[in-house]
């Protein structure tokens, strides 16, 4: 063999080298690779906040009774009953119905007197308050299938990655990157 052949053969090994460099390189692909999304759901986290509900409601009071046993009403009825008792019968009789008419009117004033205490009452306006709690929600995250090729994964990201989450050099999820 002469010395240009062997140069050419050289240089045609050299350069069949560099070709097969540059391809490893994968100089010629045209752009980023990607993981296709197969679904993101979003994850949603319940945040309750708590606050005072307050309302005026009416309360009725009964006024504080002075006479807790009503001696008042039964003695104004005895005596009541036993003057109207008096007016009716005679002699012994007279002395039978006033009797009679004061055990009545006694019994009838002190439950009339009760009645009136009963319902001697007065009303106020009273604050009445509950803690209540407003509900809302907050988005945390989302659950992502992806599927690189043939294989499917999951991971949760902070953001809606979309229809693409970018790979790295060696295929791997480049998860820095925020949409």
């Amino acid at each position: 063999m002469n010395k240009s052949m062997l140069a050419g053969v050289g240089i045609g090994i050299a350069a069949a080298s560099g070709i097969a460099a540059v391809a490893g390189l994968d100089l010629f692909s045209s752009g980023p690779q990607y993981a296709q999304v197969v679904t993101a759901t979003p994850i949603n986290e319940t945040i309750k906040t708590p606050r005072q509900q307050c309302r005026n409601v009416t309360v009725t009071h009964r006024r504080p009774v002075q006479d807790e046993n009503k001696i008042a009403g039964s003695l104004l009825g005895a005596v009541a009953g036993g003057v109207l008792g008096h007016q009716f019968g005679g002699g012994h009789g007279k002395d039978v119905t006033t009797v009679a008419g004061a055990l009545a009117g006694g019994y009838a004033g002190n439950q009339v007197q009760g009645s009136l205490q009963d319902r001697d009452t007065y009303s106020t306006s009273q604050q009445r308050c509950q803690t209540v709690y407003d509900k809302s929600q907050k988005r945390i995250g989302y659950d992502v299938t992806y599927k690189i090729g043939n294989q499917q994964g999951k991971i949760r990201m902070d953001h809606d990655p979309g229809t693409q989450i970018p790979l790295d050099n060696q295929g791997r999820l480049e998860l820095n990157t925020s949409a």
